[in-house]
């Protein structure tokens, strides 16, 4: 049984779809799970919740950990320890693999390229959150207590990608006759991590026992783009003319005061401000699979706002 915690989440229904390919024993737990491709176990748990953690990994042989907490810090704080302590025992108990899929704050602002190796470094107290929770698992790792690897990823975007920044303030503002956004400053280049791609690398790496014991940062196109290259891809599809909405900081300060998830982000503005670069070459050169480019990723998220691609794609 492979089961995915989050599994109906914005990469982990990629996850549980790609799982397919490997297993026909899929459980899919998450408040309200909901079928992937039709034919998984659904488990209803919430995952804050010691016992029912235990329950939803009973039975696994390994274990897909791909929650994504309400983006709050507090809560964070609150949540991201005990639930990662309870994956842990849970996955130790009943002698689970664990895959967890993480991001990249603990690194905290890095000059040059993320990779395996980069160390922790956190500048927010997101980042020093999960620091904690990334060093409470590889910890229990080299004890030898649990057989377990981190899966690391950039920013999300894709189709169907909840709360992608990338996928909302540019392609979805537009669609809605808005004005795209960007943040803080279009001429530096930002790394984003591809859904789908995500999605089935992790799915492969939990498949492939070799992989275990060690840290992956799962496969993100290599040729970074600016905010405003992405833009004009976008623009460029869409045959539209449209200048971008730059959001400094101050904005978000502002704009805060009544978008929650804004006044979250404005510790992470330097991850915009700086060039984020996300390096997934120690996964390329031993998997081989080829990375989807950002144009081919962008129209491939355009479509799912527009499918037949209708007069809103014009002035």
């Amino acid at each position: 049984m492979h089961t995915v915690l989050g599994g109906n989440g914005s990469v982990g229904s990629y996850v549980a779809g790609s799982l397919s390919n490997f297993t026909e024993d899929v459980r899919l737990v998450s408040r309200n799970p909901k079928k992937i491709i039709g034919k998984e176990e659904l488990f209803k748990a919430d995952l804050t919740r010691r016992d029912e953690v235990m329950n939803a990994v009973k039975g696994s042989e390994v274990v897909y950990l791909t929650v994504g907490l309400k983006y709050d810090t507090g809560m964070w704080l609150k949540a991201w320890p005990a639930l990662m302590q309870n994956v842990i025992d849970a996955c130790k108990t009943y002698n689970a693999r664990l895959v967890f899929v993480d991001n990249v704050y603990m690194y905290g602002k890095v000059d040059g390229w993320m990779t395996e190796a980069t160390p922790f470094n956190p500048c927010s107290k997101k980042g020093e959150i999960r620091a904690k929770v990334a060093t409470m698992l590889l910890d229990e790792i080299g004890k030898k207590n649990i057989t377990a690897m981190i899966a690391r990823s950039a920013d999300f975007y894709g189709p169907e990608t909840e709360n992608s920044f990338l996928n909302e303030m540019m392609i979805g503002n537009l669609v809605r006759r808005k004005n795209p956004q960007i943040l803080i400053d279009k001429h530096v280049r930002h790394s984003y991590t591809y859904t789908p791609d995500a999605g089935y690398a992790t799915a492969l790496l939990g498949n492939t026992l070799t992989a275990f014991n060690q840290t992956w940062h799962l496969p993100t196109d290599a040729r970074v783009l600016t905010g405003a290259e992405m833009l004009k891809i976008v623009l460029d599809e869409m045959g539209l003319r449209r200048k971008p909405t730059i959001i400094k900081p101050w904005m978000l300060s502002l704009s805060g005061l009544l978008n929650p998830v804004l006044w979250e982000t404005r510790e992470m503005a330097y991850q915009f401000k700086y060039e984020y670069l996300f390096h997934s070459g120690k996964f390329d050169r031993i998997f081989r699979l080829e990375n989807t480019t950002y144009k081919e990723g962008l129209i491939n998220t355009m479509l799912t706002y527009n499918p037949r691609r209708k007069s809103i794609w014009q002035d």
